[in-house]
């Protein structure tokens, strides 16, 4: 089948809820994936920060088989070997106590809420179930979690929304602290906002939350979907910032492409969910934690997070050599740039698409960068030379 056939019985069976590009990818290697048509294209998107360590690594392609020739599902009432493994990993990386499996980052988030106010609720403070959250985040698209979500077009049509979640401004610590109440429970954002933008959380924004959390006796949640497993240079983004939350999400990259999500707490903060409080039918099964486990093997080693770092550094550097009238600015931490321009940046994503080199928008406004993890400086050189070809033809 070619793209075009692919496209034409997809758009007759599949539902419409993806603006997709017309092509189709059917095979990837490292860096790279070949659509239908055979045609090569350098990958700078990664699955939206999922594949961190590129398409079909050799030593996960290893675990994927044996664990299907192993154990692929049993249910969560039954102590699970990987998922067991997998947990004591994060919490030994992370610093905190006890882990949830789930299968998305919009269910980790989900699960986030949901403690957050259990926690409170068994504490026999049932009234702190309101949760502040930020413009221009994005947490998901479950009902609750489409509302945490602070940007309005995530969520028309979909009212009533729940109720319990307020806005505020990101780095900005004065406009959080005056929408605490006795009624809050929680303060929930990325330190790395992505798709509103691509921005970095400010280091004293971040520990004056910490403080202030500290002060108000609020739960610190962290969704770190996109921007965490080595993502920004550390396996955990709030690693940079000196700090640790109460809760912390992550998905994305946890399975190098497998869908698993998960929550990390503190082991105080995860006593408030007790049996049948909470629960996933697929969540933590053999095959996703059993991927899990060798992704964070891979990602945690220091030798593989510098090099993160080093190649964030080099991507900055090389982009930010581009001249050109239209580019209003470049930020971000390792693996994680974005590229403003003062245009719509639609029609440069098919240019070099046309080119060969796959990438994706934060807004309408901003190139998002999140290649694989372990993408060499040549294949960085590459995909700048695609990326200044196509904004010459722009």
């Amino acid at each position: 089948m070619t793209n075009k056939d692919i496209m034409t019985k997809g758009q007759e069976f599949v539902m419409n809820t993806y603006g997709r590009f017309p092509i189709a990818p059917v095979k990837g290697r490292g860096s790279y994936v070949w659509d239908a048509n055979g045609k090569q294209y350098l990958d700078f998107i990664s699955g939206i920060a999922v594949c961190g360590l590129g398409h079909c690594h050799p030593e996960l392609v290893k675990v994927l088989k044996d664990q299907v020739d192993t154990l692929w599902h049993v249910s969560n009432l039954y102590w699970i070997k990987p998922q067991v493994e997998a947990a004591e990993k994060l919490v030994q990386i992370s610093g905190l106590g006890k882990a949830f499996f789930c299968n998305s980052g919009a269910e980790a988030n989900e699960a986030a809420i949901k403690l957050a106010r259990k926690y409170f609720y068994r504490r026999q403070e049932s009234h702190k179930n309101h949760i502040i959250v930020f413009k221009e985040s994005f947490h998901g698209r479950t009902l609750a979690t489409v509302t945490a979500t602070g940007q309005s077009k995530y969520q028309e049509g979909f009212a009533p929304l729940p109720e319990g979640f307020v806005y505020a401004e990101y780095n900005n610590l004065d406009s959080v602290k005056k929408m605490v109440t006795k009624n809050t429970c929680a303060i929930m954002l990325e330190p790395v906002q992505g798709e509103g933008g691509i921005h970095p959380a400010d280091m004293d924004f971040l520990r004056g939350l910490r403080e202030l959390c500290n002060k108000e006796e609020l739960l610190l949640i962290f969704d770190e979907v996109q921007c965490g497993m080595g993502r920004t240079g550390k396996f955990f983004a709030f690693q940079s910032y000196g700090i640790k939350p109460d809760i912390v999400t992550m998905a994305k990259s946890l399975g190098g492409g497998i869908p698993i999500g998960a929550m990390l707490a503190s082991i105080e903060v995860a006593g408030g969910f007790a049996p049948g409080d909470h629960a996933s039918t697929f969540g933590g099964n053999p095959l996703a934690t059993a991927a899990a486990c060798k992704v964070i093997d891979l990602i945690s080693d220091p030798d593989f997070l510098k090099q993160v770092e080093e190649s964030g550094r080099y991507l900055q550097e090389c982009l930010s050599q581009i001249t050109d009238e239209r580019i209003v600015g470049i930020r971000g931490r390792g693996l994680m740039v974005g590229m403003e321009f003062n245009i719509d940046v639609k029609e440069l994503i098919g240019l070099c698409m046309e080119q060969g080199l796959l990438l994706l928008n934060a807004g309408p406004r901003v190139l998002r960068f999140v290649p694989p993890l372990n993408i060499s400086q040549t294949e960085i050189n590459q995909g700048v030379a695609i990326l200044k070809e196509a904004l010459r033809e722009l």
